[in-house]
């Protein structure tokens, strides 16, 4: 994850902005930079607990070699680059949260509501959800379902729901090492399953769940969740399949079971645009859906001739912005300048 530290806004409440961008990858956050020169505030929602994306979520430390003048740099870098050009802006971040409906307000105006009770109006929406909303894979314990929202969760959306827990985290990357790192200090008692002794995760982070566990203060167990038991939707204990074969019951009120991450489109396809493939269809001249007043960029945007770049995602949120202004603005006249003449957009970018 980037080491740049973004703060998250609360949720719920009502606020105001100019434009709403649905995605935090590298085009949403690069649109916040384009939108910012032209005078644009933005806020930003996902699904995830951090900025970054695809980038982070599947190649943090893969090389990318097709960023104009740059050589190579890994996801994570790009995204914590992206995070400081943006910095001048000011853009709110409404994290770990999904943008589930849309509708267009008495006023004109567009209002975003998302499925942990917040609530934003804008003058214009901007799609950058790359292949789709991150959703949490589940694991294959028969009966999961019941425990569900209860529990049993695949994500953390408030820390402070797993004060004095007795928890249970399976799962061997990096949301679930980073998690038993965070949680152990609130929680009544910490377990750390999983199928193996290597995990996918930084190895700091694997280091520092060790110490815990030498410490004395989590335990860690190698083995396989076969089962729940409980009632009424409240978890008593995991059945576990231990490296030896042995059947073992781990007493816990709560599981977070981190397996990984899936792609799907999600509400995106509810918002009443037209979509072509599972992607949303925008014009090039703006970037815009067949909804006035919604623009769509990056992987998720679909127009003939569509590659799936970062870069291609660049050069549709410039255009994307333009086509903006004139909803946020509507009675001003936009202004083209170049970055490298216009003292003003110097200061701005420089944040002087």
């Amino acid at each position: 994850m980037p080491q740049t530290m973004v703060t998250s806004v609360p949720p719920g409440g009502v606020h105001d902005t100019d434009v709403v961008i649905i995605g935090a990858g590298p085009v949403g956050l690069f649109a916040v930079f384009e939108l910012g020169l032209l005078g644009i505030k933005a806020r930003i929602i996902d699904i995830l607990d951090h900025p970054g994306g695809q980038c982070i979520e599947l190649y943090p430390e893969k090389p990318i070699l097709d960023i104009p003048a740059i050589k190579s740099i890994s996801g994570a870098d790009l995204t914590k680059q992206l995070l400081v050009q943006i910095e001048p802006f000011g853009a709110e971040f409404h994290l770990n949260e999904m943008a589930t409906e849309v509708h267009k307000t008495e006023s004109g105006k567009w209002r975003v509501t998302t499925d942990m009770g917040t609530t934003i109006n804008c003058a214009a929406i901007c799609i950058a959800a790359g292949g789709g909303s991150f959703q949490p894979k589940k694991p294959p314990i028969p009966g999961v379902d019941d425990y569900e929202g209860q529990s049993v969760f695949y994500a953390v959306r408030k820390r402070e729901m797993f004060e004095g827990k007795d928890i249970i985290i399976a799962g061997g990357g990096d949301s679930a090492l980073d998690w038993t790192l965070n949680l152990q200090p609130i929680a009544k008692k910490l377990t750390l399953i999983h199928r193996r002794q290597d995990f996918r995760a930084a190895p700091d982070s694997v280091e520092k769940m060790h110490a815990l566990v030498d410490a004395g203060k989590i335990e860690f167990h190698i083995a396989q969740i076969k089962g729940l038991k409980g009632e009424n939707g409240q978890i008593e204990a995991v059945t576990s399949e231990t490296k030896d074969g042995e059947m073992v019951d781990y007493p816990c009120d709560t599981l977070l079971a981190f397996y990984g991450l899936t792609m799907k489109l999600g509400p995106i396809a509810d918002f009443g645009l037209n979509l072509t493939e599972n992607r949303v269809e925008v014009d090039t001249e703006k970037f815009e859906t067949s909804e006035p007043g919604i623009f769509c960029v990056g992987d998720m945007a679909w127009y003939p001739g569509k590659l799936k770049l970062i870069l291609s995602g660049f050069h549709e949120s410039a255009l994307m912005s333009h086509g903006a202004f004139h909803y946020v603005f509507p009675d001003k006249k936009l202004k083209f300048q170049h970055t490298t003449s216009a003292k003003g957009l110097q200061e701005q970018v420089s944040g002087e």
